[in-house]
């Protein structure tokens, strides 16, 4: 396995933790928040800006790479990182969820997934083998399983069925990762589902544990749920996983989602969210989100926010970027995202400080004490 992980420090009141996870592509310091390139790119900001603001791995996304350009392509230029000239790390995800998300143009098999392009309606057919293989040909330094991810609020007969053939693909996954691990130096996480219903989460937990990978995904979160299930079941899907691994959940964005996250020994998230409410108008701040299409800002010349030293905070007001956003010029979309980005990433690192020295408790009180939503 081309991964190792280790544990730096532990807090002493919750369950979060640092780390380094040493992959092939480099090192990157835990809890990390992973920017989210669907298309091999995290819109509206370049490699240049995700590397000068301290970004060492993105999310790029198997099932749109698939779908478009196409293996081949990628595959002439030398794999993913060489394609899009990142030489930092990427994991894939497995492209499970947006099969999920194309509820009138899949069907799901024992033997895989049968789907309709949403692009031109052609027809595919994606087995755990496959989805497997497809990232090992992106060269991707972390790869998922395909898996069947379920809504909030389904039955849990229909929750178990689903969880059955994850686990049934998790197996022809692993068994296809292992034979063919001279193809590429990636590692595959399997991934934990079950929905809302704890015997079959714990039914998860028991066989991910059991599985001879270097790290766990945790999946079916964050799926249409209200908060506090979500935190419930994310602290029962994290409790009694082994230390030595890390532990990804998949589809987090926002400071309040982060934090229970990582109080709960999550190591790795990633989420569209900061690009998306970005280019929508919404701004992160350390007191809260500001939506810069309200009036209050037409004659505001101050920053986003003071406290922040991002050059976007440094350069322009909000005026100004209040302008760009009400004339859709594309500035405001690439500025709107590099400040998102950047406070992300800023308060990972105070997520980190504050775990080393014992204060991440108190951390965590403060901070959300002020983050007005």
């Amino acid at each position: 396995m081309s991964l190792k992980f280790n544990i730096l420090h532990h807090d002493t009141i919750t369950r979060a933790r640092t780390g380094l996870l040493e992959l092939p592509h480099g090192t990157v310091e835990t809890p990390v928040f992973m920017p989210v390139g669907t298309n091999g790119t995290v819109k509206g900001v370049t490699k240049d800006n995700l590397k000068e603001i301290g970004f060492g791995i993105i999310l790029s996304n198997t099932y749109h790479l698939y779908l478009r350009p196409g293996l081949d392509v990628i595959e002439k230029a030398g794999g993913l990182h060489k394609f899009i000239n990142w030489d930092q790390n990427i994991l894939t995800d497995s492209g499970g969820f947006q099969v999920f998300s194309l509820t009138k143009l899949r069907k799901i098999k024992d033997e895989g997934v049968v789907f309709q392009s949403h692009i031109d309606g052609s027809r595919h057919t994606l087995t755990p083998e496959k989805v497997v293989h497809i990232q090992q040909v992106l060269g991707s330094d972390i790869f998922m399983q395909l898996d069947v991810c379920t809504p909030y609020g389904i039955k849990e007969k229909e929750a178990k069925k689903a969880l059955d053939i994850t686990k049934q693909w998790a197996d022809r996954s692993i068994a296809y990762w292992k034979q063919n691990q001279d193809r590429s130096s990636g590692n595959l996480f399997p991934i934990m589902q079950g929905n809302f219903y704890k015997p079959l989460r714990t039914e998860s937990k028991e066989f991910i544990c059991n599985l001879d990978t270097p790290g766990i995904a945790i999946g079916g979160l964050s799926v249409g749920e209200p908060f506090p299930v979500f935190e419930e079941f994310l602290a029962f899907s994290t409790e009694g996983l082994p230390e030595s691994k890390p532990r990804y959940v998949m589809g987090i964005g926002t400071p309040l989602y982060i934090l229970t996250a990582v109080e709960n020994g999550v190591d790795m998230f990633d989420c569209v969210f900061p690009t998306r409410t970005a280019r929508n108008g919404l701004l992160f701040t350390w007191n809260g989100p500001i939506s810069i299409k309200q009036a209050q800002y037409v004659e505001d010349f101050a920053p986003i926010d003071t406290a922040c030293t991002c050059r976007v905070c440094r350069e322009y007001s909000r005026s100004y970027l209040r302008h760009l956003y009400k004339c859709n010029e594309i500035l405001y979309s690439i500025l709107a995202s590099y400040h998102n980005l950047y406070f992300l990433h800023e308060l990972m690192k105070k997520i980190r400080y504050t775990i080393s020295n014992g204060t991440f408790s108190a951390f965590k009180k403060e901070f959300l004490a002020n983050y007005k939503e």
